[in-house]
């Protein structure tokens, strides 16, 4: 029993694992949209596949395709052609189907496509042309096939044959490669190595390429173009890692990109609005293009942009991200204004209670206040009656500057004081409103207030 348990557990195991076909470079396809005779596009057969710093690769990520100065890698308009040739309008229907396209779209479609080779062993979903339909495998590309890849950096059609080609959709994890049907295992084969390209975070404008006839050497290539305005530049120069803690994983991504680093992670793809905390290695290290910076991410549930301990700033890092100060800056913004100077402002206009003399500045004491509540305690001489009932007269003498503190104080004692004691409930119950009696002192308070 424990051994028909083991088979069958055995067999469900196997019966997991998705077959993957092997397509090697320059083995022709048994059943292609194009007739693979080389006309359209010729795969490069001595470059060995690159080992992988991430099973997952977004279609942004510098290096992670190749170029070359070689001419009609892909002939981008024989393929055009091809598929607008009345004779095959129904290779074209299918073709355009697969991409998503209507039949009449393909030129413009086509033209927007940029050809590089694939430095990686890539899986994609391949489309072989049986009986007049397009039927879909999964596969595995080896490196040195010449491929299009769309303005996301998605590999979209296999040059040499002209075959749609889409994202590869099941666990890499979980893949068996089947080499057959003259398709061997290649010279630096490695599972472990297998790529699977997800789309780039934002449209891409041109693709950073390694020169596969020169790898000190990139080369920047404008999408829709097929060489022609292609730019090189120094592969060997060395870029300081940015701080990224506190971005978000696609705002961390395409900053590592256009500085000509990849952006690696461990596990699955994390969500484009993920918190960043963190990179390995850390910020201000020198690195040449291409190389990988590993990305640590918020668990779920945080905010992104609120990382928990961002990473420590270096010199060359601030100054290359803008959007990673943010964060410290709103710190302090957030602490500081509540113990500074709208401190003074707002009890006399938010809260009665603090009203109170011990919460007006009663160190200061000194007629600048210009406050009515600020004079009341400040006239607590001995002689004076009930300070607290004195307070009402203070709004009739509101009008004189209250930098005349003596003198109001005397007078208010002598005669106001009894004569209009119904006025002083209101104002003692609500400092706020004896402030209009004073011009200054409600201008003072509002402006804290909005400042606040």
């Amino acid at each position: 029993m424990l051994l028909a348990a083991a088979v069958i557990l055995s067999g469900c195991t196997e019966q997991r694992l998705f077959a993957v076909r092997a397509v090697a470079a320059a083995v022709p396809s048994l059943a292609p949209f194009f007739e693979e005779d080389g006309s359209l596009g010729t795969d490069e057969t001595k470059l060995r596949p690159e080992q992988a710093h991430s099973g997952l690769q977004q279609g942004n990520t510098p290096g992670l395709y190749g170029g070359t100065q070689k001419p009609k890698v892909c002939d981008v308009d024989r393929l055009k052609d091809f598929l607008t040739d009345p004779r095959n309008r129904q290779k074209a229907r299918e073709w355009a189907r697969i991409v998503g396209i209507e039949p009449d779209r393909i030129e413009g479609y086509i033209d927007d496509l940029t050809p590089v080779l694939l430095r990686h062993d890539t899986l994609v979903k391949n489309h072989d042309y049986k009986k007049g339909k397009a039927v879909a495998f999964d596969a595995l590309l080896e490196a040195g096939i010449a491929v299009l890849v769309n303005d996301q950096g998605l590999p979209a059609v296999k040059c040499s044959c002209g075959n749609p080609l889409q994202s590869f959709d099941k666990d890499p994890e979980k893949i068996s490669v089947k080499f057959e049907d003259g398709n061997k295992k290649w010279d630096g084969y490695e599972k472990s190595d297998v790529v699977t390209v997800k789309p780039a975070p934002e449209p891409l404008e041109r693709i950073a390429l390694i020169d596969v006839d020169n790898p000190d050497q990139g080369i920047n290539r404008p999408v829709g173009s097929t060489g022609e305005n292609d730019e090189p530049f120094d592969a060997t120069k060395q870029h300081a890692v940015p701080r990224v803690a506190g971005m978000t994983f696609d705002q961390a991504s395409q900053r590592l990109s256009e500085l000509g680093l990849a952006a690696a992670f461990s596990g699955g793809l994390p969500p484009g609005d993920a918190a960043v905390t963190g990179s390995d290695p850390g910020p201000g290290t020198e690195l040449r293009f291409g190389e990988a910076v590993t990305l640590s991410v918020a668990d779920d549930g945080e905010e992104p942009g609120t990382p928990p301990k961002p990473d420590p700033s270096d010199g060359p890092a601030t100054d290359d991200d803008p959007t990673s100060d943010d964060p410290t800056s709103d710190g302090p913004t957030t602490d500081g204004p509540t113990t500074d100077e709208p401190t003074t402002s707002g009890p006399t206009t938010d809260d009665p209670s603090s009203s109170d003399p011990t919460t007006d500045d009663p160190d200061t004491g000194s007629p600048t206040s210009g406050e009515p509540t600020a004079d009341r305690p400040t006239t607590g001489e001995p002689t004076t009656i009930e300070p607290t009932t004195a307070v009402p007269t203070t709004p009739t003498t509101s009008s004189t500057p209250p930098t005349v503190e003596p003198t109001s104080a005397e007078p208010t004692s002598a005669e106001p004081t009894s004569a209009e004691p119904t006025r002083s409930e209101p104002v003692t119950s609500e400092p706020a409103s004896s402030a209009p009696g004073s011009s200054g002192a409600p201008a003072s308070g509002e402006s804290a207030v909005g400042a606040a």
